[in-house]
């Protein structure tokens, strides 16, 4: 077995600069090793989007067990004794494989319906509009802050059947359950985030625990139902993930693509045409989400040896799947770097996965993305960056959002 090779160039995502821009870096890579070992983060990065395909579409041999750990330095033990006050074992749909992986996400799938999905688009419109009435006489505001994650974790949490009093601190939650397993984080930020953790699933044991005693028409007490009438019926416990994942999954993910692609679209003076042509609306959310996947990738781990990109990587290795680069490769993506709502192919995007992992959620983010960047364009007249420094990015490298977005517009 061959050593691997060293990086050539300088990949580090914790760089602020990477952090603001890591396309150049990619383009690199995907020219001169599609396929390479990142000796700061101690994984491989796969960057062409053929390589992508192949990794997502094979989980014989890639593996989706601990697909959001970024850093191979295990947790502290007396972080690990945090996490062991909770349910350590909990299995989450997006880091297990089959055949639990397709018992969770068939009863998933019975649950969260397509029909599901179509009755949020009025509590999409009502929260939107409600959000805004909230700010748009100001002339200003910080847009993640007062529109991007509080619609999406509002929905989620009337899907869910959460109360909105709870919705706060469900969403700090999410955010430290997400950074637990980056690098560059202390251990008191460490135990901050495992006590959090530990609280984030202790409450959806509550949940479900009264589900089970008084029933429900939420997306809890559906699930609930689906896992009775599974063959053998699912256990409380296989359960507990499923909207511990949805919650996170379904909004923090949503909160980035609002974000990105108001940034985006205020770099195109053509936007507010774009957005409100009904004929281009869905291809300018697939184009955002191409160039600014909100999940720039996941991770797998090597079953076995294999070849992959002109290099070769050993069993047990962990493996970045990189979205965001795939989604940039020229060899699918005529000038890949341009954002063209007419785009022929930009629906083969990778921003929500390919293969048994693809994102459950992919309709519900895109009916919401639907719903907000029309009316933000409609009710903030010449929405407009608030100066040079208006945004920055959040600090969780395998994603791609803005933990600020100040903008300004003519009240």
């Amino acid at each position: 077995m061959s050593e691997p090779a060293v990086c050539p160039i300088h990949f580090d995502l914790l760089d602020p600069e990477q952090r603001r821009n890591p396309y150049p870096v990619l383009a690199q890579a995907r020219e001169h090793e599609p396929v390479f070992f990142s000796e700061t983060d101690g994984f491989w990065v796969v960057t062409r989007y053929d390589d992508v395909m192949r990794v997502l579409k094979d989980h014989e041999t890639f593996s989706a067990r601990d697909a959001l750990r970024s850093s191979p330095v295990e947790l502290p033990m007396e972080v690990e004794n945090v996490l062991a006050e909770g349910w350590p074992e909990m299995p989450l749909i997006i880091d297990t494989d089959p055949p639990l992986h397709t018992r969770i996400r068939g009863l998933i799938t019975r649950a969260f319906t397509p029909r599901r999905v179509a009755e949020t688009e009025p509590w999409n419109t009502s929260i939107a509009s409600e959000l805004i009435d909230g700010f748009a006489v100001d002339g200003s505001c910080d847009l993640v802050e007062r529109f991007a994650w509080p619609l999406p974790l509002r929905v989620m949490g009337r899907l869910l059947g959460l109360p909105t009093e709870d919705l706060g601190r469900l969403h700090t939650w999410s955010s430290d359950w997400l950074a637990l397993h980056q690098r560059g984080s202390t251990l008191e930020q460490q135990l901050a985030w495992a006590r959090s953790t530990v609280s984030l699933q202790a409450y959806f044991v509550d949940a479900l625990e009264q589900r089970e005693r008084e029933g429900g028409d939420d997306l809890i007490a559906a699930l609930l139902t689906a896992a009775r009438e599974l063959e053998p019926p699912l256990p409380l416990e296989a359960l507990l993930g499923v909207p511990f994942d949805l919650l996170i999954a379904g909004h923090v993910t949503v909160t980035r693509a609002i974000g990105n692609a108001i940034l985006l679209l205020l770099r195109e003076p053509e936007a507010p045409a774009l957005v409100g042509n009904d004929d281009l609306l869905a291809g300018a959310i697939e184009e955002i989400l191409r160039l600014e996947s909100p999940a720039q990738g996941l991770f797998r781990t090597t079953n076995r040896e294999v070849d992959l990109g002109g290099a070769t990587i050993p069993a047990g290795a962990r493996v970045m799947v990189h979205y965001g680069s795939a989604n940039r490769d020229d060899r699918v993506f005529e000038q890949a770097h341009r954002f063209d709502p007419r785009r022929p192919n930009a629906s083969r995007h990778a921003a929500f996965g390919k293969g048994i992992h693809f994102c459950i959620g992919a309709p519900l983010a895109r009916l919401e993305l639907k719903v907000a960047l029309p009316l933000l364009l409609e009710r903030l007249p010449r929405l407009r960056l608030a100066g040079a420094d208006a945004f920055a990015y959040e600090p969780i490298f395998f994603a791609r959002g803005l933990s600020r977005l100040q903008v300004e517009w003519d009240a």
